[in-house]
């Protein structure tokens, strides 16, 4: 009974987020930081209206730290935190199903997952004392002494195996894949998972990750809810109370990734009823001062739907695809700016040489004043659906956070766009982008 209650609560719980804006995004309550005794950097956003709370722990073991040759490590360690828990003390071992009951039993959630750049681990619970209390001691087991069981981890690999095949008999996987190697090179953001790189992996090497890079001294945890400051960092410090302490040697540095010198176009044949175009270049990183520019710009440019210069050129004005986008993908490096469409094999050069001369005219030009007047109107009108809830106020906390950008980011966002003039995004495009020394490429064209 206590199991189909907390459910239920959990539930009617969930979907009041969905019917009510966040108090704090109304209120315009403030970030607030502190670094606590162990290292952990915590930002909090009091949330009172609904007796929950969402929390977000980051570290820096995204698949850029992956090693040579196990490329995936990062994102399978991640999902193998829910296989199960050793047993520690009176504790008792909770196996994969175990684990999950536990989880249902309190009304709680937890699940992590890796990026590029990051690990993160999210928990959503209710905030009454003792329920919080639970989901906060089980989540620090699973953070602390997952039990990673070769099993497991053996069946898991089969699965992976047939997902990664399965992939190779998709045209846009392959596209992507040819578009990364030759937008990153040797850059690990570049790296993908392989069935040769799924072999080398073992359950080892997920617990010396995990061993390595999961302490409190590394990790930025974000929070938003119905806790104050006192008893958010009273909460954090029962998460990662059960890491290894201690100092954290500084984490080798990653390279940037490279300017691309020259154009290079990849013709990748398939058989396949439409073709698979993609142009782009490396674009740059999230805490890069155009950022406002830039997204504002790319909006305009192939962003913004049916509004936008790529859908109006290429399909509107002449029916070359039922779509066609672009946009950027910053992170901790400069992650790529891409172009994308589907078209007739038969009309993919066509296709192509239109996309590329509305992306040239625009870093040239740039956008008109009626352009950027109303993609100001749409972005900033539709700013408060971006934290109309918890959760999603916690993306964009955990974003803040983990860029390293001003904790009043999400105050001065409207007036960062404002500001904007036609000159200002015309010149950060021109910085950025080299239309003329793009990586092209075509799968499936004639």
């Amino acid at each position: 009974m206590l199991a189909i209650n907390m459910r239920a609560s959990y539930a009617v719980l969930t979907r009041a987020i969905g019917l009510f804006v966040s108090s704090a995004a109304c209120a315009g309550n403030p970030v607030v930081h502190w670094t606590q005794p162990s290292g952990a950097q915590v930002f909090l956003v009091q949330s009172p209206a609904i007796p929950m709370v969402d929390v977000r722990l980051e570290f820096d073991a995204g698949s850029r730290r992956d090693p040579v040759g196990k490329a995936g490590l990062a994102t399978l360690m991640a999902g193998s935190l829910s296989d199960g828990v050793k047993a520690s003390g009176r504790e008792k071992a909770l196996d994969e199903n175990g684990l999950g009951q536990a989880w249902a039993d309190l009304g709680a959630a937890f699940s992590a997952g890796a990026s590029a750049d990051r690990l993160s681990i999210s928990l959503r619970s209710l905030t009454e004392p003792d329920l919080l209390g639970k989901a906060v001691a089980l989540a620090a087991r699973q953070l602390a002494v997952p039990a990673f069981p070769a099993a497991i981890w053996q069946r898991d690999r089969i699965k992976w195996m047939a997902a990664l095949r399965e992939a190779e008999t998709r045209p846009a996987t392959l596209a992507a894949r040819a578009f990364s190697r030759a937008v990153y090179g040797d850059h690990p953001y570049g790296a993908e998972m392989t069935e040769a790189s799924l072999k080398r992996i073992t359950e080892q090497d997920m617990v010396a990750l995990h061993s390595r890079m999961l302490r409190p001294c590394y990790a930025k945890v974000s929070v938003v809810g119905a806790l104050n400051r006192m008893q958010t960092d009273v909460m954090v410090m029962q998460l990662l109370a059960r890491l290894p302490s201690g100092d954290c040697p500084a984490l080798p540095a990653v390279a940037e990734v490279q300017p691309l010198q020259v154009a290079q176009v990849k013709m990748v044949a398939f058989t396949s009823a439409q073709a698979h175009v993609l142009i782009g270049e490396p674009g740059y990183r999230r805490n890069d001062p155009d950022h406002f520019a830039l997204l504002v710009g790319n909006y305009i440019l192939g962003g913004g739907g049916f509004t936008s210069r790529l859908i109006q050129a290429v399909r509107e004005q002449r029916g070359l695809s039922y779509s066609v986008d672009s946009q950027f993908a910053p992170g901790l490096h400069a992650g790529a700016f891409v172009i994308s469409l589907q078209t007739r094999p038969d009309q993919a050069m066509e296709a192509l040489k239109v996309a590329r001369e509305v992306l040239t005219g625009f870093v040239q030009e740039g956008p008109t004043a009626a352009e950027l007047q109303a993609a100001k109107d749409h972005l900033i009108g539709g700013f408060p659906l971006l934290l109309d809830g918890n959760q999603k106020l916690l993306e964009n906390v955990a974003g803040l956070a983990w860029n390293g950008l001003p904790l009043d980011y999400l105050d001065t966002w409207t007036q960062q766009v404002q500001r904007l003039s036609t000159a200002d995004i015309r010149a950060a495009f021109a910085r950025k982008l080299q239309p003329e020394r793009m990586v092209t490429v075509v799968l499936g064209g004639k």
